[in-house]
């Protein structure tokens, strides 16, 4: 749970000055907030281990780690970087406020602290923080509902997680903006939930599927493009889902894209998609060697099914994952 939905959450104050320390924990719970009080840098970093913290106020100048050590720890870790941070401090000039903004602060607040003030910016990043919190429960819940279609194939078992771990060394390889990755990350997840709507009798079906059948399974992308369609932090993982099945040569679905048409994104998904159906045991076959399967993806590159140059790129992050696993 993260905000509370009357307003009241779990703050972090840390001070090294015990008034003024005593002085910002009686304003907020005047509020209705819980404080966990921290007299130094590492006792604040210590409380974010032990307690959920919805905000934290921290005083600059603090001995064993300062504010903004604290602060750019906070948004380093992927667990806390999206608490919201008000650094107070009596430090007025631009360069100190300068630092605190590449360290990553949300706010600040200057000495001596203004009630109106402090409760004011506290409410903002509060609501916020409520916002974000209702983004990541509904990204966990697709999340959780993807993985669930995943589970009711055993041959699939970890193919989500090694997708990611795949698309993102690739992405990475090709020089693609971080947004991008993360879109690849959270893309290879989600990018068979619209298999929900697909019934079971199809899903798991052991042999080739009828027409009727095909046509069914292949309005997954569709489906799975219009249940993540409301998340704006999906913008860039809709084109993943959607054309995740396209063909270089636009005999693939749903939209019958070609080449370059097909984003980037959507076409690295698909190389590391077929390869780890290759490279896994399957009910008809042992997995196949690495130079194997990816022989047998170069042999349908030709056919004109899948990128070449993206199947040339993974060879490299393949071969650089398998030096690292021999050092």
């Amino acid at each position: 749970m993260g905000v509370h939905e009357n307003g009241s959450a779990n703050i972090l104050v840390a001070d090294d000055d015990e008034g003024s320390r005593d002085l910002l924990a009686t304003l907020l719970r005047g509020e209705g907030h819980a404080v966990v009080c921290a007299e130094d840098g590492q006792k604040a970093l210590d409380s974010l281990r032990d307690h959920r913290v919805d905000l934290a106020l921290l005083d600059v100048l603090m001995p064993r780690a300062s504010g903004f050590d604290v602060c750019q720890a906070m948004k380093a870790m992927p667990e806390t970087r999206l608490i919201p941070v008000v650094l107070v401090t009596g430090l007025n000039s631009t360069k100190d406020r300068i630092r605190g903004i590449q360290c990553g602060a949300d706010d600040f607040l200057s000495k001596p602290v203004s009630k109106e003030e402090l409760l004011a910016r506290v409410h903002s990043l509060l609501r916020i923080k409520h916002f974000t919190d209702e983004l990541e429960s509904a990204e966990s819940v697709l999340c959780s509902l993807a993985l669930s279609i995943e589970g009711k194939d055993p041959y699939t078992d970890g193919h989500c997680k090694r997708l990611a771990g795949y698309s993102m060394a690739l992405a990475s390889r090709l020089g693609l903006p971080e947004e991008l990755q993360v879109a690849l990350r959270r893309g290879a997840t989600v990018h068979d939930i619209g298999k929900v709507a697909v019934p079971e009798s199809i899903l798991l079906k052991p042999g080739p599927l009828t027409p009727e059948e095909r046509t069914i399974m292949q309005q997954h992308t569709i489906v799975g493009e219009r249940i993540c369609a409301p998340l704006k932090s999906f913008r860039h993982v809709l084109p993943i889902i959607r054309h995740h099945h396209e063909k270089q040569d636009g005999s693939g679905y749903p939209d019958g894209l070609r080449g370059e048409q097909i984003p980037v994104t959507a076409r690295i998904l698909q190389v590391v998609d077929i390869y780890d159906a290759l490279s896994t045991d399957r009910p008809y076959r042992h997995a196949l060697p690495r130079q194997e399967a990816l022989g047998i993806m170069r042999d349908e590159a030709k056919r004109g099914w899948w990128d070449n140059s993206i199947i040339d790129e993974f060879e490299g992050v393949l071969q650089g994952h398998l030096l690292v696993e021999a050092s």
